[in-house]
């Protein structure tokens, strides 16, 4: 159990009721993100509050009333969920920059510029969010933010997503290796053996054709043909 002095403070306002909890901070954003975690380490203590800070609890009544239940996992369930969680700073900081990261990676591996045919790079990536003051949500994942900040990128930094076909055919020697590679990077959609060595055709994100020719490269020593199929 988290100490009170160290725990943050989750709020609801729901139906004119304001419903406040004391959690762990570390816990209560995995619990929001929908890990299971035990109340008895969820909670500073074991109340819901109409005014944490006041110590006032929130009556049974209108807990029942607007959340439709006064059950304690219940009630922490819907708080968290569907309310705030006031983070600390330094939390809040590295959450959003985790998630900034993350969008950066999504955008840069599946993304290039149109103009150039060429991926855009994640430090370009970055400094266009900077220029554009792109605002990240550390509860919500990259995916679903990624259409919101593509959106405010592309004034900026022109942005296409496009995905490939590739052929390629891998030596007996290294095909087992090369598996993971494969499923790693892209989709397979065909494949096939000739004589030992294997022949695959699959669907790449446009952004990651030099990293995944790299990669091939590294454990074939070379002996890999890749052909862009148009």
């Amino acid at each position: 159990m988290v100490s009170l002095d160290k725990a943050i403070i989750a709020r609801l306002k729901t139906g004119g009721e304001t419903f406040e909890l004391y959690v762990d901070p570390n816990l209560a954003v995995e619990y929001k993100k929908g890990a299971s975690v035990p109340l008895g380490e969820l909670l500073a203590v074991q109340e819901v509050f109409k005014d944490a800070s006041a110590g006032k609890k929130a009556a049974e009544e209108n807990m029942k009333k607007v959340l439709g239940t006064s059950d304690l996992a219940e009630v922490v369930d819907k708080i968290i969920h569907k309310g705030e969680i006031h983070l600390t700073s330094e939390q809040r900081k590295a959450m959003v920059e985790e998630r900034r990261r993350q969008i950066v990676s999504l955008i840069s591996r599946n993304s290039i510029n149109p103009q150039t045919k060429a991926p855009n790079p994640p430090a370009r990536i970055e400094a266009a969010m900077e220029e554009a003051r792109v605002m990240v949500d550390p509860f919500k994942s990259a995916n679903e933010q990624l259409d919101a900040v593509v959106k405010e990128l592309r004034p900026i930094l022109p942005i296409k997503f496009e995905t490939i076909s590739v052929a390629v055919k891998i030596p007996a020697t290294y095909s087992s290796g090369a598996y993971r590679i494969l499923r790693e990077f892209g989709e397979v959609r065909k494949e096939e053996w000739d004589r030992g060595d294997l022949l695959s055709m699959l669907e790449i994100p446009a952004g990651v054709q030099d990293e995944f020719y790299s990669k091939l490269n590294s454990l074939t020593h070379g002996e890999v043909k890749i052909k862009v199929m148009r």
